[in-house]
């Protein structure tokens, strides 16, 4: 999952700094809202998780987990971040 999540990152990475025209990532570092529309994705996704679990649904826990972890990368690049900073937290949590 590593290099998944390093290859999203590098592709967010990208979107910043080259911002297509038809990309949703790119649309996040453009919002008339700033960051704000990130948390609010961030927030939303993260009720749509808990939802999905409640209820129990596999598929949709996945499918808000990856939501989540996609906005959360986002806001990491937004941050000037670095997927690393992520990855040594957790490491100091082990």
């Amino acid at each position: 999952m590593d290099e998944t999540l390093e290859e999203l990152f590098t592709v967010i990475e990208d979107r910043k700094e080259t911002l297509p025209e038809d990309s949703y990532t790119a649309s996040l570092f453009t919002h008339e809202k700033g960051e704000n529309e990130v948390l609010e994705k961030l927030g939303e996704e993260t009720t749509e998780l808990v939802l999905a679990a409640k209820d129990d649904d596999r598929e949709e826990i996945a499918h808000e987990g990856a939501d989540i972890v996609y906005h959360l990368l986002v806001l990491l690049s937004m941050k000037d971040m670095e997927l690393s900073d992520l990855e040594a937290e957790l490491e100091a949590r082990r």
